[in-house]
């Protein structure tokens, strides 16, 4: 009986290692940029995340971004509408890392509408999974003391990100963009979507609150 129960034992310690791998990438890769670009320049902060497909961390953002939707590309989950968000991600990934911003200035940078629509469909996606499939529990059983905490956080990280994509729908639509244009505050606020992101599959990989 043991011997049996080992190969579905290693595919669960895989899936939680990936996912945990996931949220790390997710979780670092605000900081990296920044972090790697500063040796080049000095302290820059760049208009969005997205913008450093334009400067010497171009292939750690691409690279980072064709890794998460490797992994999403291979996620199943116990049900139809799992499998179906997690293609969605990955080719929404896909398109954020390989269809650039498009550059205006020397110093500033917009989205093309393309690459504007794939960001878009990938945040979504990520607080669909944080707000639905991540929360979901057998109905058979009662949830643990740790996955109601689990549930919590989930929360927090889906909405966080809706309020972030909303934030920066009102910045690119409205005044308040170009007056605040100095601070990088749509770097800010897709850093805070993607650590949310990350934080979600690192504790959906139970980095934290183990059961």
């Amino acid at each position: 009986m043991s011997f049996a129960s080992q190969p579905n034992d290693s595919m669960v310690l895989s899936y939680l290692a990936l996912r945990k791998a996931v949220g790390a990438i997710g979780i670092l890769l605000p900081f990296v940029l920044v972090v790697g670009h500063f040796f080049e320049v000095g302290l820059k902060i760049e208009a969005s995340i997205s913008a450093y497909y334009w400067t010497n961390m171009h292939d750690v953002f691409v690279g980072s971004l064709c890794a998460i939707a490797v992994f999403l590309a291979s996620y199943h989950g116990p049900e139809k509408a799992d499998d179906f968000a997690a293609d969605l991600a990955c080719v929404s990934a896909l398109g954020v890392a390989l269809v650039p911003t498009t550059p205006v200035t020397p110093n500033g940078y917009e989205y093309g509408p393309v690459h504007l629509a794939f960001a878009a469909a990938f945040f979504l996606v990520l607080s669909y999974f944080c707000l639905a499939l991540f929360r979901k529990t057998d109905p058979t059983k009662p949830p643990t003391p740790q996955k109601i905490k689990r549930n919590k956080i989930y929360t927090a990280c889906g909405y966080t990100i809706l309020a972030c994509i909303a934030l920066v729908a009102v910045l690119k639509l409205t005044a308040f963009g170009r007056e605040l244009a100095a601070w990088s505050p749509v770097f800010w606020l897709e850093s805070i979507a993607i650590l949310a992101f990350g934080l979600s599959w690192a504790t959906k990989g139970e980095a934290i609150l183990k059961d």
